[in-house]
């Protein structure tokens, strides 16, 4: 996968090196977890992923490096593959992170990607804190031909998500955009709004299919994680969008935030275009890093 050829050649050749070795030994083993640690997997994950293979290879009487590498695969992917309910519709989205992980980008190609498939969307320009964010998330509606719900900045965040949920109901549109504030300096004020939020959507659409994502940058690695910690103790988080996974050579995190949080990715940004939104598929992924 050319997507993530900058994980791959951090990964590839140092894995390579792990599985010339001629036996499965205690060199071997440390080997692997030093080729894992430095692709970003985090202690966790990579012990997790280390006992397992073990057991595994031991269970298959798998004794050479060369027979075992497909197995280590397997096992990768096992990791961080989640079965996930399919969409239905009505479809909302309440879309969270932090500021400067690329939050509004991603929520445009988002919108994108439902329109491709052929649905109807509006955006909720429900960040009424962050100067300009309207602004910004109006290019990316206007971009797709899109609706966007707005109000004047500073204004209440769930009466934007209210106004934006009865335009959706009056016009029959199938998918519902939620844009919320980055803010975590005083998350107080943040897990209030977000809980406003909450009860508008229960209220006003309780029959919807109803999913919370929060928005990560792949090149900020390991910081990710106390990002979706954050998050988490505010609102019960169900997805990841992950951003610039293309541009990083720090994709392990993936299977850091599966290991320590139980998280799936279910997006992952891939380029900077509007349509360069792309599902995540583990086995894809897993298979570009070799």
């Amino acid at each position: 996968m050319g997507f993530f050829s900058k994980i791959k050649e951090a990964f590839s050749k140092t894995i390579y090196t792990v599985f010339t070795a001629k036996e499965l030994d205690d060199e071997f083993y440390e080997d692997l977890e030093y080729a894992l640690i430095s692709a970003d997997l985090g202690a966790e994950a990579t012990s997790q992923i280390i006992e397992n293979f073990k057991e595994k290879c031991y269970e298959h009487k798998i004794k050479k490096p060369e027979d075992a590498k497909e197995l280590l695969k397997q096992i990768m992917v096992e990791s961080i593959d989640y079965e996930i309910e399919p969409y239905s519709y009505p479809l909302i989205i309440l879309v969270a992170g932090v500021n400067g992980v690329g939050k509004t980008t991603a929520i445009g190609k988002l919108a994108r990607y439902f329109k491709n498939q052929g649905k109807s969307v509006v955006l909720a320009a429900a960040d009424t804190f962050r100067a300009a964010a309207a602004e910004q998330l109006q290019v990316w509606a206007d971009r797709s031909d899109l609706r966007l719900i707005k109000h004047e900045e500073g204004s209440d965040a769930a009466a934007v998500v209210y106004d934006a949920l009865a335009s959706a109901k009056a016009k029959g549109t199938e998918v519902v955009l939620i844009d919320t504030a980055g803010r975590l300096q005083n998350k107080k004020n943040l897990m209030n709004e977000l809980a406003k939020i909450n009860r508008v959507v229960e209220k006003e659409c309780p029959e919807a299919d109803y999913r919370t994502y929060i928005v990560l940058d792949a090149t900020t690695g390991q910081n990710a994680i106390s990002q979706v910690e954050a998050f988490d103790e505010i609102i019960d988080m169900d997805g990841i969008i992950l951003n610039k996974l293309d541009g990083t050579a720090r994709g392990g995190v993936v299977f850091a935030i599966s290991a320590e949080r139980e998280l799936p990715v279910i997006f992952c940004g891939v380029g900077e275009g509007v349509d360069d939104l792309i599902p995540f598929n583990p086995k894809d992924f897993v298979d570009g890093l070799f």
